[in-house]
Order: structure tokens, then C-alpha cells, then sequence
């Protein structure tokens, strides 16, 4: 462990994959040695990095945004690590979509390390160990962390939760599908970014920023959150066209919440979430391997799919077995 740290200080690509690697198995001992590898890690490590959200509807381009973006920051002179949180196949259990192949060139350059991660199927579209993996990348020397979520829905809360700066990105022609997630995505969204601002889709794209600015300006302020933020922009990934706009905007938002001492707050407040997200995964597993729970979940699941019991009267078992187990201790 000391020497796997040691390289991943020294910005070897090798261990820090191996690293990471090893803190998303599901096996007792690699986890005890991952946490360990953590603790370690963050008694020695003083790297600071901005960490920002991107979520987006299907077809928002976030790949495509993202090598634009990565490749600007890298051109400035920083080193850029994109953890691409991809949806898990149910039979596999791997990544279905594989970002990696959709950066070719982002995932080239010796400056930027994306590696793509199935979720698990997480409700929140991240994986379980994505703060630790954050970590990994932070002291590894990569000073920007972009962390890709699942679609839009439970991903926006679990990756605010563990970034700087939550950005949306949105289609000109989204139209009616957003109409209706206006408020939760301002809930969430610090940058509202419309996507595919060239061509003919330019002036659709300028129409929908005034749209966006005039909704976040009667929804008003948001708690913890610099003066006019949120807000609307727009970009095209592929002519670059409003790149360097949005490199401003995220600095000017992180340096605005560091000011005001809202920055501080937040990952403190993070640390707290990641605690209780860990220990509740520990209760999980603790009580998984009591009583041959996983026997009696598998037995309660498959008498549901046969119709011998609802799932109401499941949950009620399940509960009493619990029940019985702790007035017996």
C-alpha cells in the first residue's frame, strides 16, 4: 500500500487505475485495504482540485462537450480527470455506454485521465466509491475532477453532493421534455448550459438561455449561492464557440463561494453526507451476512415473481425477522 501510494503521489497512471481499481471491488479484503489505501491518502495529501457536476438529457452532447471543455483546461495548463459514470448492464454488470471510446481524443493526452465506471445501478447515477476515486485523482496531481452522472433525476443530488459547481446540460430543441423539470433542475443546477448553439440551431439555442435566465430570475436567489448564480449560457462543442465563457463563469462561481465562505461549508458539509452514505452501505452489509439474509431475500424475491406473496406482505416478513433478531439481543 505505501509504495502504490507512493507512485500515485508521482502521478503514475498505472497505480492510480490500479488504485481505483481496487477501491470499487466488492471483495472484504481489497475493501479493507482500499480504505486503509484512503485514510492513508488523506493524512498526506494537501492537493486541492475543482470538482464539477455535468448532467444532461440523452443526446446533449456531454461527451462531446466534455473533450471540448477537457481539452481547453489541458491547453491552460491543467491536468483534468473525467469520471464517466456509466449506466450498468443488468447481465454483466459492466458499463454499458464506455465514454473512454467516445473522448478519442481527451483520452489520448498524457494531461487528462477519464475513467469510465459502471454505477451499480445506484439510484443517485454515480458509483458508490466516486468520492474515493475523487480522491485518487486529487492526489494524483489532477487539479480538475469532471464528474459525468446518469441522465437527469436522482444524479443531480448525488453529484452536488460531492462537487464544487453542478452544471446542466440541455438541447436548444428540448422544448416541452424540460418544461415540466424547470424546477427541479434550477433546484440543483448552479450553470445551465445550452448545448449546440451553431448552425441553425443558433439562434434556437440564444432564444432558450433567454428563456432559462428569465425562469431563474423569478425563481430568485438560491441558498449558499454567489449573487446571479444560477444562470443560463450557451456553448458549441464543436466549433468551441463559448468554451472559454464557460471556463470563466466556473472559475468566477467557485471563487465567488470561497469569498463568501460557502465553499468551505459545502465540503464540509460533504464529508458529512459521504459518512453517512458509508455507514449505511456498512449496515447493509452487516446485516447481509446475518441469519442468511441474502437466502431469505432471494427466497421473498422469487415467491413475488411467482405470485405467492405481495410485496407488501415481503416487506412486512422481512421486517419481523429484523424485529425478532434485535429483542433477541
Amino acid at each position: 500500500m505505501t509504495e502504490l501510494l507512493q507512485k500515485i503521489f508521482e502521478s503514475d497512471r498505472k497505480a492510480l487505475a490500479k488504485a481505483i481499481t481496487l477501491v470499487e471491488s466488492t471483495l472484504p479484503k481489497h475493501k479493507k485495504e482500499a480504505n486503509n489505501l484512503i485514510q492513508d491518502l488523506l493524512k498526506k495529501n494537501n492537493n486541492a482540485s475543482i470538482r464539477i457536476a455535468l448532467s444532461g438529457t440523452p443526446g446533449a452532447g456531454k461527451s462531446t462537450f466534455i473533450e471540448a471543455f477537457g481539452s481547453k483546461l489541458i491547453e491552460e495548463g491543467n491536468k483534468v480527470a473525467v469520471l464517466a459514470i456509466d449506466p450498468t448492464s443488468n447481465k454483466t454488470g459492466g458499463s454499458i455506454l464506455g465514454d473512454k471510446t467516445r473522448m478519442e481524443n481527451l483520452s489520448r493526452h498524457p494531461n487528462a485521465f477519464i475513467r469510465p465506471s459502471p454505477s451499480s445501478l445506484n439510484l443517485g447515477g454515480v458509483t458508490a466509491k466516486t468520492r474515493e476515486v475523487i480522491h485518487l485523482c486529487e492526489a494524483s496531481g489532477y487539479n480538475i475532477i469532471i464528474v459525468e452522472t446518469v441522465g437527469v433525476g436522482q444524479s443531480e443530488i448525488a453529484a452536488f453532493d460531492m462537487t464544487d459547481i453542478f452544471c446542466l446540460l440541455i438541447t436548444p430543441d428540448s422544448g416541452d421534455e424540460l418544461q415540466g423539470l424547470k424546477k427541479g433542475i434550477t433546484e440543483s443546477a448552479d450553470l445551465i448550459i445550452v448545448n449546440k448553439a451553431d448552425g441553425k440551431l443558433k439562434k434556437t439555442a440564444s432564444l432558450a438561455v433567454a428563456e432559462y435566465t428569465s425562469a431563474l430570475r423569478l425563481l430568485g436567489k438560491k441558498n449558499n449561492v454567489p449573487e446571479n448564480y444560477p444562470k443560463a449560457t450557451m456553448v458549441s462543442s464543436i466549433d468551441g464557440n463559448g468554451i472559454i465563457e464557460i471556463k470563466d463563469e466556473i472559475l468566477n462561481f467557485i471563487n465567488l463561494q470561497k469569498k463568501l465562505g460557502f465553499f468551505e461549508k459545502k465540503r464540509n458539509q460533504q464529508k458529512v453526507q459521504w459518512f453517512k452514505e458509508k455507514i449505511d452501505l456498512e449496515i447493509y452489509d452487516f446485516i447481509s451476512k446475518r441469519n442468511n439474509f441474502i437466502d431469505i431475500k432471494n427466497e421473498l424475491e422469487n415467491k413475488i415473481e411467482n405470485k405467492e406473496i405481495s410485496v407488501p406482505e415481503a416487506i412486512s416478513y422481512f421486517s419481523n425477522i429484523l424485529e425478532k433478531i434485535s429483542n433477541s439481543e
